[in-house]
């Protein structure tokens, strides 16, 4: 680089600056050390808070004294600008932490977490661990039979065996067993209007928070509006699809299968509600229509189970769901 055109720049901006400092007024003394040279020496410069706002917010700092070799050589120490914070740069800060805590108040997601290095915060990195370690518990564990005992629900099984099955294979779940099929067809009332299931699916947590509340208040939901309910009964590590089978052994008008839905790392304790109208082994998915998010943070469970029992009235009415229950509907 040309040493010649960095002198002439240099003393264009000192000259620059040195005029600047004697028109202004209010000035700020500020002391700063050079680090940059093998002799470094601190030197008092003088700024103002007006010039920093005309300035786009910076402040220039004159340069340092030349040490001795740099006086042999024929150079000098250059002029050193840093940003600073000006009274709009302030307000427009204190505006975006005021948005930006909106924003995080708004939404459980996880956003503006904040980095150590490349590390995420030690806390941000130990709620992650809690909620994965929430998630996988949901998957494997299971439901309170207490609950279950308490609500009066009998429970049946899928194809599936045991929880590694259940997660390699989706269809095994969506099938009863044998068993499952007498004993339904035992035990549970044959061509209801409303048939009520419970699964655990993938969250047996959502199925201990949520379920008592949902299937409560759905029950009296059905019942204001006089509605012929069958016998409910739980299906353990069952899938959606596990209605058709009870749709094919029970022939209920509207089947709605309460299950846990699958965990994530803001919720692990979600409910979903599917319901179909008249269920078969030929049911398509258009044909099924989901209210899903039930849990304190979401939809309370208490609305839900009645909010379900106006749906169920509606598919009834119109004797369809999912994509078709629309077309009707116009």
């Amino acid at each position: 680089m040309d040493t010649n055109m960095i002198e002439k720049v240099t003393k264009l901006v000192l000259s620059r600056i040195q005029e600047e400092s004697h028109s202004k007024t209010n000035e700020e003394r500020v002391n700063i050390w050079d680090h940059t040279t093998s002799n470094p020496k601190a030197k008092s410069i003088v700024s103002s808070p007006e010039s920093h706002e005309e300035a786009g917010g910076r402040v220039t700092f004159s340069s340092f004294p030349s040490t001795k070799k740099e006086e042999e050589n024929g150079t000098k120490s250059v002029v050193k600008t840093f940003p600073v914070s000006s009274k709009k740069q302030k307000e427009n800060k204190s505006k975006n932490s005021d948005d930006f805590k909106q924003l995080t108040n708004s939404t459980p997601a996880r956003i503006g977490v904040g980095r150590a290095g490349v590390r995420p915060k030690t806390d941000a990195w130990l709620r992650f661990r809690y909620d994965h370690a929430a998630a996988v518990d949901a998957v494997y564990g299971n439901v309170d039979k207490s609950l279950l005992d308490a609500l009066d629900l009998f429970s049946v099984n899928t194809k599936v065996t045991d929880k590694e099955t259940y997660i390699r294979r989706p269809d095994y779940g969506r099938r009863l067993s044998e068993e499952a099929k007498k004993k339904i067809k035992n035990k549970c009332m044959h061509s209801p209007q409303v048939q009520i299931i419970v699964s655990d699916g993938l969250s047996s947590k959502a199925i201990d928070e949520n379920l008592e509340d949902v299937y409560l208040s759905l029950q009296q939901s059905l019942d204001n509006l006089g509605f012929n309910v069958g016998t409910p009964f739980f299906i353990e590590k069952g899938r959606v699809a596990v209605m058709d089978d009870v749709g094919e052994a029970l022939e209920p008008e509207v089947a709605i299968l309460l299950i846990g839905e699958r965990p994530g790392l803001i919720s692990a304790e979600s409910l979903s509600a599917y319901l179909c109208y008249k269920p078969r082994l030929n049911t398509i998915e258009s044909d099924r229509m989901v209210i899903s998010n039930i849990h304190s943070g979401g939809i309370p469970p208490v609305e839900a189970g009645a909010y379900l029992g106006s749906v169920i009235e509606k598919v009834l009415k119109y004797e369809a769901s999912g994509v078709a229950l629309v077309k009707k509907e116009g």
